[in-house]
């Protein structure tokens, strides 16, 4: 799959006219429609004025093939964090809303039987259920610690919301705040698959740590493989005009082949000649 022509297919061409000569030369071009100027994304030559001009190293860096397979991959990432984010923020309001509430005790209680028995009868044993255990001891709290909790889960969901919000758009920050704050968890993470294996608890961390080693491998964060300054090369590499520069030199040095082989032959011939 070209990404290029995806992008460029759901978004548009991007073009540029640098002031440099040589460059101008393999990025504009006419047809019978015009001025034909090439793509920075795709390298497809497109009718109409550039969007931009000035010197190529001005030129705005634009993601290419792997980068944009990249960046779609972040977003995978970023939709799961907003759904946790949603989750967490459904769980704070509900803490929060009944902190104050006493009959919700006496309701679980009374339609804890009920529940228990559905289980049993699809051959589930809920009695010694660790969520279970957790929302006996929830209800127990006071208002005040509920309040504490409502406020820590709320804060959770905003961190999610922020790993979401800086993988989708791609940021350098946000890179770095994803891959910190998930590190951060992944030793929880351990204890927790330690304590008891759940297929739950092993997709969670393996998704985790996928995401740590993707973006300290791929964006080089923390100085891998050359860092932020190894990484901004490879994208200047990688861009159109780098290879309308490596074209240029080209031309110019077949240009300066031909030049010193006629010049050559013009010595030879002059030597023959006197001879």
């Amino acid at each position: 799959m070209d990404w290029n022509l995806y992008r460029c297919g759901r978004i548009g061409h991007i073009t540029y006219a640098p002031d440099e000569p040589s460059l101008k030369e393999f990025m504009h071009t006419t047809g019978a429609t015009g001025d034909l100027w090439q793509c920075l994304r795709c390298g497809t030559f497109v009718t109409g004025d550039p969007a931009g001009s000035g010197p190529a190293t001005k030129a705005p860096v634009v993601k290419r093939g792997r980068e944009i397979r990249s960046e779609l991959i972040l977003r995978i990432f970023a939709i799961e964090r907003f759904l946790r984010f949603l989750l967490l923020g459904a769980v704070a309001i509900a803490i929060w809303q009944f902190r104050h509430s006493t009959g919700i005790q006496h309701t679980f209680n009374r339609d804890l039987p009920i529940v228990k028995t559905a289980f049993n009868q699809l051959g589930f044993n809920i009695s010694h259920s660790h969520v279970l255990i957790e929302i006996r001891k929830a209800l127990h709290f006071s208002p005040r610690t509920l309040g504490f909790i409502a406020l820590g889960v709320g804060l959770f969901a905003v961190v999610e919301l922020i790993e979401g919000v800086g993988l989708w758009l791609s940021k350098r920050w946000g890179e770095y705040f994803a891959m910190v704050v998930t590190s951060l968890g992944l030793p929880y993470e351990i204890y927790d698959l330690t304590v008891k294996v759940t297929a739950f608890r092993l997709v969670l961390f393996a998704i985790n740590l996928a995401l740590v080693i993707y973006l300290v491998v791929t964006k080089r964060l923390f100085g891998v493989r050359g860092g932020r300054k190894a990484f901004e090369e490879m994208l200047q590499s990688e861009s159109i005009f780098d290879e309308a520069a490596k074209l240029a030199q080209a031309q110019r040095d077949e240009q300066a082949r031909k030049e010193a082989e006629a010049a050559a032959a013009a010595e030879a011939k002059a030597q023959s000649s006197s001879t």
